[in-house]
């Protein structure tokens, strides 16, 4: 019980800690907003109407970045269902096992009514001894929030906040609007940038902060770019930044484009079905971050009621997919429900092929 009072300071020292980066940024953004609406526009710009154009246009940009950035900070990360978590018999019965083929047996036995299809390298499966619950498929245990976080990206000490299934989307406009913030100072600062050098100001303290703004927003839109061009491919593949580091092992094996369904449908699973929400920092994500359509036609024979036929293993798959037993919103669930359908269509229409192949043999048949 001692050591509780200094562990607690610690870990309160940390959490202090952790919000000097967001700290460093919201000043950053604060000092931006009063050297471009202040000293540029209103104090260095002569002409009204380009006045007016660019403290519209440089407002509209900047509230959509400061609420994707209050929406990446403080939307919290999503947690595993209870479902995925171990009941206290379950708990009590891997305790007292000190073979760990034996815990993997109640592990694999609790996992059967569960859509978990990745494994660890070892093909065991993945189990939290901290949270004490079957990690589903993308989820990953954070080692700064010490939870268990669903399709988990990173944790970004710029947000002070995990980055996963939640917050992606939000992450992903906070990065647009930043980058359009930079691009769009740079771009509006240029000309005052060059009259600086050439004399063109007059001698006041706004030419100091004209002259700083245009190096800050120019050096922070190449790191901006950067990250953003990275993490619009990260969406096109469907991973995560994790993922691309390391890929996900299914049954069958490591595979990197596991989980990739195509562009279109990629970018949906983040973005959601309805265009209107697209630009806006509003949850619209499909799905519900515990389970995920796979483009692979390997089914878990450990999750297979019977081996006696495809039909009742293509059965058993689409109902292993439609998880939880709680209705999703028809946006998000359409993803889900659209994997089962590709399967069924291309199992048709390969019996088609073999039939039109074959025409002697049908004929046998019938006989």
């Amino acid at each position: 019980m001692a050591p509780s009072g200094p562990r607690s300071i610690k870990r309160g020292c940390q959490r202090v800690l952790y919000w000097i980066p967001v700290l460093f940024i919201a000043l950053i953004v604060a000092w931006s907003y009063y050297a471009y609406v202040l000293q540029l526009c209103i104090e260095s710009i002569e002409d009204t109407g380009e006045k007016v154009v660019y403290l519209l246009a440089y407002h509209a940009i900047f509230i959509m970045f400061v609420w994707a950035y209050w929406q990446t900070i403080f939307t919290k990360p999503m947690n595993p269902l209870k479902e995925f978590q171990l009941s206290h018999s379950d708990k009590e019965l891997l305790e007292r096992e000190d073979r760990g083929e034996s815990q993997q047996e109640i592990l694999r036995r609790i996992a059967k009514d569960l859509p978990i299809y990745t494994r660890t390298n070892s093909g065991a499966i993945r189990f939290c001894d901290r949270c004490q619950l079957l990690k589903p498929d993308r989820c990953h245990h954070c080692s700064v929030c010490d939870k268990c976080i669903l399709k988990m990206d990173h944790h970004c000490p710029w947000v002070n906040n995990c980055v996963g299934f939640s917050n992606y989307k939000f992450f992903m406009l906070f990065l647009a609007y930043s980058l359009l913030y930079c691009l769009f100072i740079t771009a509006t600062d240029l000309r005052y940038f060059i009259k600086f050098w050439t004399k063109g100001l007059p001698d006041t303290q706004a030419k100091f902060h004209i002259l700083f703004l245009f190096f800050s927003a120019s050096m922070f839109s190449v790191s901006l770019a950067s990250l953003f061009i990275y993490h619009c491919w990260l969406v096109c593949k469907n991973r995560s930044t994790l993922e691309a580091v390391r890929a996900p092992v299914f049954r069958h094996g490591t595979d990197k484009n596991g989980f990739s369904l195509g562009f279109t449908k990629n970018f949906l699973q983040v973005f959601g079905d309805e265009a209107k929400y697209w630009p806006v920092p509003v949850s619209s994500s499909s799905g519900d971050g515990c389970s995920f359509p796979t483009c692979l036609v390997n089914l878990d024979p450990e999750q297979l009621s019977s081996p006696s036929g495809s039909s009742s293993a293509s059965k058993s798959a689409a109902e292993g997919r439609q998880f939880p037993s709680k209705p999703l919103r028809e946006s998000q669930s359409r993803l889900l429900i659209s994997t089962s359908s590709w399967s069924e269509s291309e199992g048709a229409a390969d019996k088609d092929k073999k039939g039109a192949s074959n025409p002697v043999m049908t004929i046998e048949n019938e006989a």
